[in-house]
């Protein structure tokens, strides 16, 4: 049964410390992160390195990265008949806090709209539809740790109406209550999962109607809230106040984090970090910062750019504070040369080290929190560095077409740039003329080389 104990906080809207605890898996202080991972790993890091370079107590998996063959196949994940398929199936440590979800974060929207059964998902093939029942159902077979229930939310429209925010809060209150049925028809030795109750991006007032059932009806059934928008977070029942928040408001920056934070958020899926990463840049950040020089008015870059040239002679370390692998064994100038010649081993040192940073970042607002400094210390880090990410300016790593926004697949340039150009006509001709003044010469290979051209 999952356990979370809050610590005493100063109020409903305020930082607080707590402890997210399950039988067998490590137990998670809060607020902390939790890996986003991309079918079923996070990206550039293999399992072995999982196990021995990164300090994971949870990881995010979404449900849309495993089901390219519903409804014609029984997708490869269901296949296994063995205890905690997902588990396995993706090698996850036995430790480790598994989170399931129907959508990745940040999800890619999808021209598959939802209807009162179904949720549009945007898998590696394609854009399909799946029912509020296959995913209970799912959730039973695939038995993670912490489901998180199905919410009807549009991604990717800028405005939505009153009327469709109703139909956001039927749907969702009716998906979560399949959700706890079949949670319900659990059998003695099989195993259960703990279910995390979405909180729509919707004002409270919409939502009244799915709150009201969700505090007398299923309340004794959720472990725990998963947030879409930290700015509502004031609209939360009081009854829900006890129960972890698990943060979908995906945040762009350090910055962003702390904000929630502050609100009283507990777990993080952070994308950033992915993205940092695939873009060469090495996080150097940390919490509380160092005190802003009052002489010089210009603020610290939250990270460094590794295909910058200036590094290509540089021996030292990624970050100076930073004790992860990628620092204390390779220096600034052999990351540099693994990124221009793209070697896949450059983006795994800094995915090792961005992530260790990311560490100690959360332990640092924890031990703030802890000592009571967390708002001082939040205005010193605003001064410090800067509000955003650098700029990437260098070409990442392969990209794969489910990585992308759908609205970039109507556009007709590559995303990927290409590895060998076709001849043009004129230059066709030149060859056809230089090999007609070789006619004598080797005409089994004169007419193979005709033909290739």
């Amino acid at each position: 049964m999952l356990e979370f104990t809050l610590l005493p906080t100063t109020g409903a809207l305020a930082p607080r410390l707590g402890r997210l605890s399950l039988a067998g898996r490590k137990s998670i202080l809060t607020p902390d992160f939790i890996g986003n991972t991309s079918r079923g790993v996070i990206p550039h890091i293999s399992q072995d390195n999982f196990r021995k370079t990164v300090n994971f107590d949870g990881v995010y998996v979404a449900l849309e990265d495993f089901v390219e063959k519903y409804p014609q196949k029984t997708p490869p994940v269901f296949s296994y008949d063995v205890p905690e398929r997902l588990r396995q199936f993706i090698g996850l440590p036995p430790d480790t806090l598994l989170v399931l979800g129907a959508r990745r974060n940040p999800p890619i929207a999808s021209p598959v709209a939802n209807t009162n059964t179904d949720v549009g998902l945007f898998t590696s093939v394609g854009f399909t539809a799946m029912s509020s029942e296959y995913y209970a159902a799912a959730a039973r077979k695939l038995q993670a740790d912490i489901v998180v229930g199905l919410a009807d939310i549009p991604f990717g429209q800028a405005a939505v109406g009153t009327k469709r925010k109703d139909k956001m809060s039927d749907r969702t209150e009716a998906w979560l209550r399949a959700l706890v049925a079949t949670q319900g028809t659990i059998r003695p030795g099989e195993k259960g999962w703990s279910i995390f109750a979405p909180i729509l991006p919707i004002d409270g007032e919409l939502q009244a109607w799915y709150l009201e059932h969700l505090l007398h009806d299923m309340v004794a059934h959720i472990s725990g809230v998963a947030i879409y928008d930290a700015c509502l977070l004031d609209h939360l029942p009081a009854p829900l106040y006890h129960l972890p928040r698990l943060s979908f408001d995906a945040p762009a920056s350090p910055h962003a984090i702390l904000r929630q934070v502050g609100l009283g958020m507990d777990l993080f899926t952070v994308p950033f970090v992915n993205h940092a990463t695939d873009a060469g840049i090495v996080l150097d950040f940390g919490f509380p910062a160092p005190a802003k020089d009052t002489a010089s008015s210009t603020r610290h870059s939250l990270g460094i750019d590794m295909w910058s040239g200036d590094h290509a002679q540089s021996l030292t370390p990624l970050s100076d504070a930073c004790t992860c692998h990628a620092c204390t064994k390779h220096h600034r100038a052999y990351l540099q040369h693994l990124l221009a010649a793209k070697e896949m081993l450059g983006w795994v040192l800094i995915q090792v080290h961005n992530h260790a940073v990311l560490s100690a970042f959360f332990a640092g607002v924890r031990a703030s929190i802890a000592a009571g400094t967390f708002d001082a210390d939040v205005a010193v880090f605003e001064a410090y560095y800067e509000p955003a990410l650098p700029e990437k300016t260098g070409q990442g790593p392969r990209i794969r077409g489910y990585q992308f926004k759908s609205t970039s697949h109507a556009k007709t340039e590559k995303k990927n740039t290409k590895a060998f150009r076709k001849f043009g006509e004129e230059e066709i001709l030149k060859l056809k003329a230089a090999h007609r003044q070789q006619q004598n010469k080797k005409p089994g290979m004169r007419d193979g080389v005709d033909d290739e051209a």
